[in-house]
């Protein structure tokens, strides 16, 4: 879910930079997509509407993206996910990145903690993530811990069927 208008959040506007007003929006609802996110460019190329996304910097074109999104938060802890991870990456950031649009396949440089039975035993640096986005999408568990006074409400995520790379 996108909500431009939430208060006292720093990226929230009443119009994108093309002049649109805004207007909360369900991107995805219920596992199924309902809006795409496009700017007038974008939404003239595809024949559709724009939805009022577009952003720019101080020497670029106008361009779509996001603003105050949510994702939907789970019933659980992210101790609680760890437990059910059992033995495997907790990761806290990421590097770089690659996908293959075709096929979906997804790398990139991640940075963390391992875990062994549901537990951090200690710090993981440069190893690569790999995958199928479509597959990982497909198998998101999230958490109950979003932080909610931020622009982007994002909880923890379980996401099963990786492959871990690195020494």
């Amino acid at each position: 879910f996108e909500n431009p208008h939430r208060p006292r959040i720093s990226s929230s506007r009443p119009f994108d930079a093309e002049g649109l007003a805004t207007a909360p929006r369900d991107i995805v609802r219920d596992g199924v997509l309902k809006s795409w996110t496009l700017d007038l460019g974008t939404a003239r190329k595809l024949g559709l509407k724009s939805t009022a996304s577009a952003t720019r910097g101080p020497s670029s074109p106008p361009a779509p993206s996001i603003s105050n999104i949510a994702l939907t938060q789970g019933d659980r802890s992210r101790e609680q996910l760890l437990e059910e991870m059992g033995t495997g990456l907790l990761v806290t950031a990421m590097i770089g990145s690659s996908i293959n649009p075709t096929t979906g396949d997804y790398s990139r440089g991640a940075s963390g903690f391992w875990a062994e039975n549901g537990r951090i035993t200690h710090p993981v640096n440069e190893c690569t993530l790999a995958g199928n986005l479509r597959d990982m999408l497909m198998r998101i568990t999230p958490a109950n811990d979003a932080r909610a006074h931020l622009s982007h409400v994002v909880p923890s995520l379980l996401v099963e069927g990786l492959t871990l790379a690195g020494e």
